[in-house]
């Protein structure tokens, strides 16, 4: 071409030089090759959206496993290659590593991989080159702003709608309001789902097309510990469904993982058993601790998603709502003070503890949360210990109250002056479950 580009200059002319537009999608493109087509030996499904990501994958990774497939999954939790459990430092891991992981599970024998796609793996081309089998879009809502990540909420939407240019087949969540622009461009198949509205009637559609699946007599679940929903749906299923997983956000996330799973050819009954069983760990996450109370794990940490939380619990109309949180150290004070303003506002008692202080004392991070504690109103009190906390609230317990354990969710650790902890709370409640049972600790009459 007459020379080289001045971008080569200080290069051996031995070394041959490729000018590519995109670096980042060049990798991803590259990745791809180099681990010989990966994803195109895998039947792919790609979750994208504000909220239901990681539910939605392990719902659909539960249903499929029960129907005789092995399954990967990539998310926000990690990287689960069948029943291997890997970490993970994205939510949609850069193009190299998805490769590498796509690999490692067409090397176990995975047939399905079920995986969250961010709107900043799409930006960024962590996905390029890929061909979705199935596109999947559960809702949309203001998030990830800011000069590191999204210049505007538009900007947002759009690098959401790529997907759906991405993928053999678009499943999308008629009811939300973005999903006509969010499909807005698509080169894909579109299905659609929704929440059968008595004003709407049958005739509910979705691109001038009737919406696919359709849920209906939805109603709140409780029973022996458990919280959930049930309800109905018609469409291209038609049967009843249960699930122990609380809040109508649950329905959304079941609905999309029976339509993909029907189109994918699992049998109806694999499917309803799938939902039956499936828990999310750390996402309103139940652990089945009595008959008298409830006690949830979720990994709430900001005023958003907790308000959310908060608010699903509330309709199931507990005697009692009990939140156990701390705040993260080295971490925006004003996240502390929604929080408490939001707890106090909506529970009817504050246990504030310890989450993950880093280089900050505990008392001064609950000293931040009181200040919006003070504002709602909001009863507390402060246990430094999580464990104890936790302790004081399970032997505290009356009939009917809901405990709820917020901002670790799936998180194994304490993170103190610069030092990660080894710290669950599952086991910590197990822990506290045998010491009772032992006679080390003792439960509190009720007043």
């Amino acid at each position: 071409m007459g020379g080289r580009r001045k971008e080569a200059e200080g290069i051996p002319g031995e070394i041959t030089v490729l000018l590519v537009a995109s670096t980042r999608r060049a990798l991803a493109l590259m990745s791809a090759a180099l681990f010989g087509y990966p994803a195109k030996k895998l039947v792919t499904i790609g979750v994208t959206g504000t909220k239901g990501k990681t539910t939605t994958t392990y719902m659909m990774k539960n249903v499929l496993e029960l129907a005789g497939k092995k399954v990967g999954l990539i998310g926000t939790i990690g990287v689960m290659i069948g029943d291997e459990e890997l970490p993970s430092k994205n939510t949609t891991p850069e193009s190299y590593e998805l490769h590498r992981m796509f690999a490692a599970m067409v090397e176990a024998g995975c047939e399905y991989v079920v995986m969250e796609v961010s709107s900043q793996g799409l930006k960024m081309d962590r996905t390029a080159g890929i061909l979705f089998d199935y596109g999947v879009f559960t809702n949309l809502s203001p998030d990830h702003i800011g000069p590191t990540e999204h210049a505007s909420f538009e900007e947002y939407l759009e690098c959401k709608s790529l997907l759906f240019r991405q993928c053999r087949v678009g499943i999308i969540n008629a009811d939300d309001a973005h999903s006509e622009a969010i499909a807005a461009g698509h080169t894909c198949e579109i299905h659609s789902f929704g929440v059968l509205d008595a004003a709407e009637g049958a005739a509910k559609q979705f691109l001038g097309k009737p919406v696919d699946l359709l849920a209906s007599d939805i109603g709140f679940l409780k029973e022996d510990g458990k919280l959930g929903m049930h309800f109905t749906v018609k469409g291209c299923m038609d049967c009843a469904v249960k699930l122990h997983i609380p809040g109508r956000f649950s329905v959304y996330n079941a609905l999309v993982t029976m339509l993909v799973c029907h189109m994918a050819g699992i049998p109806q009954q694999a499917i309803l058993e799938g939902l039956s069983r499936v828990q999310v760990k750390g996402r309103v996450e139940m652990l089945p601790v009595s008959k008298d109370y409830y006690l949830i794990i979720d990994y709430a940490h900001n005023e958003v998603s907790t308000r959310s939380v908060l608010t699903t619990l509330l309709e199931y109309h507990p005697k009692r709502l009990i939140c156990v949180y701390g705040g993260g150290g080295n971490r925006s004070k004003l996240r502390r003070y929604d929080m408490g303003e939001v707890t106090g506002e909506m529970a009817d008692l504050c246990v504030l503890t310890c989450d993950n202080p880093r280089d900050e004392e505990i008392r001064d991070i609950n000293a931040d949360i009181k200040v919006g504690l003070a504002k709602s109103g909001g009863k507390y009190i402060e246990i430094d210990d999580r464990k104890e906390a936790i302790a004081y609230c399970m032997t505290h317990a009356r009939p009917g109250d809901m405990i709820v354990l917020l901002g670790k969710g799936h998180e194994n650790y304490q993170e103190i002056k610069g030092v990660k902890y080894h710290f669950d709370e599952r086991e910590a409640v197990a822990e506290i479950l045998e010491e009772l049972k032992e006679g080390k600790r003792r439960r509190i009459q009720a007043e």
